[in-house]
C-alpha cells in the first residue's frame, strides 16, 4: 500500500520561498498513469488544488498560481517537491501531497492516496 508523507520548514517568512518535499514509499513515482499532486488547505477554506507531475514527469500546475509554482522530482529518492515562491500570509495553510490515477485537478480526498498534511504558517 503506497504511503506518502509530507515534509519541511512550519514557518517561512514572507517574500521567501516555500520548499516541501514528499516521500513516496509502497509505490514508485514513476509508476505509468499515476500524477503526483500538492493540495493546501486555507484555515477556514476549502482545498485547493496547486499542481502536479506525472509519471513521465510533466508538470501542470493551477493557473493562479502557476507563476509562483514549481514542482520538481527526485526518482532516486522516490520524493516529489514544491516549490511556492514570493510567499505571503495568504499562503498559510495545510498542505497534502496526493498519488491520483490520472491527470486531475481532484480536491477530492476520497480519491487516491493522500499523505497526513503539514501546516505551514507565513509570518514574519
Amino acid at each position: 500500500q503506497v504511503q506518502l508523507q509530507e515534509s519541511g520548514p512550519g514557518l517561512v517568512k514572507p517574500s521567501q520561498t516555500l520548499s516541501l518535499t514528499c516521500t513516496v514509499s509502497g509505490g514508485s513515482i514513476t509508476t505509468n498513469l499515476y500524477y503526483w499532486n500538492w493540495i493546501r488547505q486555507p484555515p477556514g477554506k476549502g482545498l485547493e488544488w496547486i499542481g502536479y507531475i506525472s509519471h513521465r514527469g510533466s508538470t501542470y500546475y493551477n493557473p493562479s498560481l502557476k507563476s509562483r509554482t514549481s514542482i520538481s522530482r527526485d526518482t532516486s529518492k522516490n520524493q516529489f517537491t514544491l516549490q511556492l515562491n514570493s510567499v505571503t500570509p495568504e499562503d498559510t495553510a495545510m498542505y497534502y501531497c496526493a498519488r491520483v490515477l490520472g491527470p486531475t485537478e481532484t480536491t477530492d480526498r476520497r480519491r487516491g492516496s493522500w499523505g497526513q498534511g503539514i501546516q505551514v504558517t507565513v509570518s514574519s
